[in-house]
This record gives C-alpha cells, structure tokens and sequence, in this order.
C-alpha cells in the first residue's frame, strides 16, 4: 500500500543545490547508465537503538519523573484473557498499588503503515472521557522490541472487570431479575447519555462490550469504533458522510443496513433496545446471517416500514441491492407482553425503524418503566449476591 502525497504546505525543504565541479561533471557522465545508479534508499542508516531511561536516570537527568506513560516492570502479567482482531488482552497486577487490570495490546497489522488509526482514535476519545460507566484508560505502555528491530509493543492499561453482559447471560447460573436489568440499563443509558452528550458515538453497542465487576457496576468497554460526531450530521442539517460499516450485525439498526451514512447516536440506542430485550430472554433478539436476514428479522419484530412509520426510507441505497421487502406488523408487544407494559412503551420506543423518532438517552432515564416497581436493585446488596455464587463455583 502506498503512502498517500504529502498535504501542502508540509514538504521537506530541498536541499542546497550548488554547481558540479568538473570532477562531479565527469563522475555523472560515467553514472548516466541506469543499471549503474546508486539506490538513496540504500544510503539510509538505522538509527542506533537507545533504551529507556530508568525512573532513576530519568530524575538524575530531568530532576523529575514525567507522568502519563508507564513501563512494562510496573505491572506483573497473570493469565491470557483472549485474543481477537482488536488485539491481545492479559489479566496483570499494577504492582504500585496491588490492583489487578487488564492490558489490551495494539496489534499492528500493517507494521509499515505505524499504529492503526482507529487505535489512536479510541486512546483519543478514551483521553477525554472521564465517568463512572464508561471504562477509563488507566495507564500506557511500550514494548520496545529486542535490538531496536521490528515495531514496538503498545499496551492499554483498564481496570480489571469481572465479567461482561454476554457472558453473563450465557451462564446459567445467573438469574437476573427485572431490578438488576433496571440497574444495568440505567447505568448503561447514564454512560451513554454522558458521551451523547460531548459528541462522541460508540457505533459498537452489544452485550459483550458491556464490562461488569462483583460490585455490580457497569462499564461501557471497546471504543475501537467510536468516534466524535456533529448532531447536525444526523438531522440532515450538515452535508457529511459516516462509514455505514460499524456496530456488529445483530445490533446493527435498519438505517445502516440500508446504506445511511448520516446518522448520529440515535444508532446506539438502538443497540441498547438489542441489549434490553437480550437481558430478558438470555439470547440476541436478532441473529441474523446476513445482511439481508437481519434486516427481515427486524422487519418481522419491529414492523416493516412504510411512508407513514418512516417517511423517505426508500431513498436509501438498499441493502445489497434490494429495496422491495416482505410487509409485516409490528409484534414487539406481542413478544413482551409478559413483562409489563412499562417495558413495552420503552422497547417500542427504543426499536423505532425511524431514527428521527427513536429514544435518546435522556428520554430513556426518565421513562416511567425506571419509575415503577421493581425499582433498580442496589448494586452493593443485590447484585453481589447474585454473583456471589459464582464466585465461590469459580465459574468466573
């Protein structure tokens, strides 16, 4: 892959040019054959390999030690978490302080091309954010390869989490109750509502992203395809484009599926209503195997969409090409009567084809479903029984 041209205004200075001297005339006659022309690749050294300055030789020299980045000895590698294509997790002990993290490793997948740029996007949003539902990025680390050669090694320190949702609903072990999905959906509609509110879109909302520790706390994790938007892009008032290749297929709302790429947080909510309705019935409400599946499940949960329910939808793209579907009703009371009413308005709400009339996450948290019985269960009584069991099983 080539590098794309400098912008303008950033190119190198030239360098001198003076005149030849008759010696330098006669050597470039005698150089003009081609097979014969010196490579300026091959005149280019590698620059020495230098090591890290210790804690110790960094305040002898500076007469301080600079915060923000930390070294590989300050934390003591336990167990491999897992391994995917956002890179490597390893379960560690922060050795300053006895807390246990977790490090995620950026896998470099082009080495030539430097660090991926969604990578530096997720430390730049994760920079910013600062609250209690959403995962703060504690520390980072480099890994400088043996001899200088190779790329380096670049490690996200977070806090370690318990578990996560998905994972909780696979285990049979655990019975949640309506009070503990309240607490969990408030806690994820209060950290999402956070970062609506300074601009920043998650775009992979989905049970496996949602980090959970034995108090009970929730936290919004993988920010790997986040990033900041302007709410005009989504009303239609500002004339730019979003890739539509973001969230995982069975969170992925309609408006994606067909080919939008204005769009702006309404397409978390939407996971969140997948997440809501995954809680209760322990299983993805939408699993569909293909573009053109999922979109035909949501049709047959939420209603095939018409110019009444969703005014201009056909002016989309389509989904791989097709734009005509098979019509159904609306059946999501019918799929959740036994669970109230409350909830029902509020995944009605939630799983709107229209996104101009979907909830936000302000709305959500002053939906009345929060405010009737059961209430939202103490996540330091509650909750840590719940998970108490598990715990002594060693399940986790």
């Amino acid at each position: 892959m080539k590098r794309p041209p400098a912008p303008a205004g950033r190119h190198s200075p030239a360098p001198l040019s003076l005149p030849p001297t008759d010696v330098q005339a006669k050597e470039v006659k005698k150089s003009e054959s081609p097979e014969k022309e010196l490579n300026p690749r091959a005149l280019i050294t590698r620059r020495p390999h230098r090591p890290l300055r210790s804690r110790e030789a960094e305040k002898d020299a500076y007469g301080r030690v600079f915060a923000g980045c930390g070294m590989q000895a300050d934390y003591e590698v336990t167990t491999k978490l897992g391994e995917g294509t956002f890179g490597e997790v390893h379960k560690a002990l922060q050795m300053s302080t006895g807390r246990l993290v977790a490090l995620k490793r950026i896998l470099m997948h082009n080495e030539k091309e430097g660090m991926p740029v969604t990578a530096l996007r997720e430390i730049k949003i994760l920079k910013a954010l600062k609250h209690p539902h959403v995962v703060p990025l504690v520390d980072m680390f480099v890994v400088r390869s043996t001899h200088g050669e190779g790329p380096a090694s670049v490690f996200m320190v977070f806090p370690y989490m318990d578990h996560d949702l998905a994972g909780l609903l696979e285990n049979e072990r655990v019975q949640l109750q309506p009070s503990h999905i309240k607490l969990y959906m408030k806690q994820l509609l209060e950290g999402t509502e956070y970062m609506h509110r300074n601009n920043i879109v998650h775009r992979d909302m989905k049970a496996a992203n949602l980090l959970i520790n034995n108090e009970g706390v929730l936290q919004i994790a993988d920010f790997g395809l986040a990033r900041a938007f302007d709410p005009r892009v989504g009303q239609g008032l500002l004339d730019r484009k979003y890739t539509n290749c973001v969230v995982t297929r069975w969170y992925r709302p309609p408006e994606l599926l067909l080919g939008a790429r204005q769009y702006g947080s309404e397409i978390d909510l939407w996971g969140i209503g997948c997440v809501l309705g995954e809680m209760f019935v322990r299983h993805p409400i939408l699993p569909g195997s293909s573009d053109l599946d999922q979109l035909d499940r949501i049709w047959q949960l939420c209603g095939t969409p018409n110019q009444q329910t969703w005014p201009n939808f056909d002016g989309l793209p389509g989904c791989e090409g097709v734009k005509r579907f098979t019509q159904y009703n609306r059946q999501i009371g019918k799929h959740y009567h036994t669970w109230g009413k409350e909830l029902i308005s509020i995944m009605e709400q939630l799983l709107s084809c229209n996104p101009r009339e979907r909830i936000t996450a302000t709305e959500a948290l002053d939906h009345e479903w929060f405010w009737t019985e059961p209430f939202p269960a103490d996540p330091k009584k509650c909750v840590h029984c719940l998970l108490q069991q598990i715990i002594q099983d060693e399940v986790c």
